[in-house]
């Protein structure tokens, strides 16, 4: 019976000697490749060829902005010569007060709202709708007329309540 074994007992180890050096990381079975050291959250997500996208990297562009500021620079205007606009001394918030006691004042000019911390009204004056800003200068506070896009705001009535507004400021 010792001899029938042997044979058996030299498979049994080598079978056996194959799967620890199969199992212990030999160089046969282990993979190079650095995303297969990653667990399965952390590796690339791979997509194939014909599921990319075309490049939309020039799709969220934003057009070119102009300021007021920028709108009166290259008229060659200076701010305080504007119909709709004047300079007054004072801080913004001060300001920002006497305009709002004005506008309740002048006739016929509705406040639909206003906000302070921005420095704005918005008014409705004889069936035109725009905004009075009220924005610090070097040399005290400036107060416009704006359309909603922040340009002077352009028709009669605005350069008509801006004249209310500079006599009753006291300007």
């Amino acid at each position: 019976m010792r001899h029938t074994s042997t044979p058996f007992r030299y498979i049994a180890v080598a079978l056996l000697a194959v799967a620890v050096v199969g199992a212990s990381g030999c160089k046969w079975f282990r993979k190079d490749n650095e995303a297969y050291k990653l667990s399965a959250e952390d590796r690339p997500l791979e997509i194939p060829p014909d599921l990319d996208r075309p490049s939309t990297d020039a799709a969220m562009n934003l057009p070119a902005s102009v300021t007021a500021s920028q709108v009166a620079a290259q008229r060659g205007n200076n701010a305080a010569a504007s119909p709709v606009g004047f300079s007054v001394s004072g801080s913004r918030d001060d300001v920002f007060n006497r305009v709002g006691e004005v506008l309740t004042a002048t006739s016929g000019v509705t406040v639909a709202n206003k906000a302070q911390i921005l420095g704005t009204y918005d008014v409705d004056y004889e069936g035109s709708k725009f905004l009075v800003r009220i924005t610090q200068i070097s040399g005290g506070t400036y107060v416009s007329a704006v359309d909603p896009r922040g340009l002077p705001a352009s028709g009669e009535a605005p350069v008509k309540l801006m004249s209310a507004l500079k006599a009753g400021l006291g300007n």
